[in-house]
């Protein structure tokens, strides 16, 4: 391993940031956070003592993690959590990253369940728990069901919801809603996967290293939507909704099967990029 410049906080954060400038967008802000993951201590920490020396441990453990870095692994996997509505949540290989617009879904499903409703929530492809747990701390009275094909990943949803003091979630292993059986929900909400399995969006940045089961669908990318569209009605409610996140060229479509499949209200909205991002239909009487 390479012996840094000087072992400070200043100088080893400083040949971070250098070792990043060409891989990511913003290589002071991640330097700076490896270097908190690996010294413990808080930002405002690292930048009352720029001169305080590291341990060598601690260098050893951000030099690793710079190179992984520099290779391409997400820095979510590298710091093990992601920052997710009021959430932490931890993220493994196993699991999507939960990413900043799917923030806009749990907005949406806010708006449409009353602050004090004892509804039935289903999130489907819980992936870290992010949705669901998001949406159970927001409307505690509630029941929350979060299912997952991969064991896996359920335990990760699990463990999100230990930490976070979430107790109100169920988790259910399954293939969408083969193992829901009498469940009736009063919105369903989801995050599947929607890119087309030959896009070549998917050997780019951190996709390249998520589970790619947790991206791709057949039929470019609309296979579990339109599935999901089909089966919702059986698991709604009278006046239930499903909100779907996809991608942003999706919405037309969506719209489509929505309103074949006997939606109303059908709309879609845009996130703040302007992009076409959450789509959402009511169940009828």
């Amino acid at each position: 391993m390479t012996k840094p410049p000087t072992q400070s906080i200043e100088q080893v954060a400083r040949w971070g940031r250098q070792q990043l400038e060409v891989q990511v967008d913003n290589p002071a802000l991640e330097s700076e956070l490896l270097l908190q993951h690996c010294t413990g201590l808080s930002r405002s920490q690292l930048r009352t003592w720029p001169e305080r020396l590291l341990e060598s441990a601690q260098w050893h453990c951000f030099q690793e993690l710079i190179e992984q870095r520099r290779q391409g692994q997400p820095i979510a996997y590298l710091l093990g959590a992601r920052e997710f509505w009021s959430l932490t949540l931890k993220t493994t290989p196993a699991t999507l990253i939960p990413r900043p617009e799917t923030e806009l879904l749990v907005e949406q499903a806010l708006a449409r369940i009353p602050a004090d409703a004892r509804w039935t929530i289903v999130d489907l492809g819980t992936g870290t728990g992010a949705i669901a747990l998001a949406l159970a701390k927001e409307r505690p009275a509630c029941r929350v069901i979060a299912v997952d094909q991969s064991s896996a990943a359920l335990e990760i949803a699990q463990e999100n919801a230990r930490l976070n003091n979430v107790t109100s979630v169920e988790f259910r292993q399954s293939d969408w809603y083969q193992n829901l059986h009498t469940v009736v929900a009063d919105i369903i909400v989801t995050n599947p996967p929607y890119v087309a399995e030959d896009d070549p969006y998917l050997q780019q940045g951190d996709l390249r290293f998520e589970p790619r089961s947790a991206l791709a669908a057949a039929d470019n990318g609309l296979a579990d939507l339109r599935h999901i569209i089909q089966q919702a009605p059986t698991h709604l409610a009278a006046q239930g909704w499903l909100l779907m996140e996809h991608g942003f060229q999706q919405g037309q479509a969506l719209r489509e099967l929505l309103t074949q499949a006997g939606f109303r209200q059908v709309e879609t909205v845009k996130d703040l990029q302007g992009h076409e991002r959450v789509t959402l239909g009511r169940r009828p009487e």
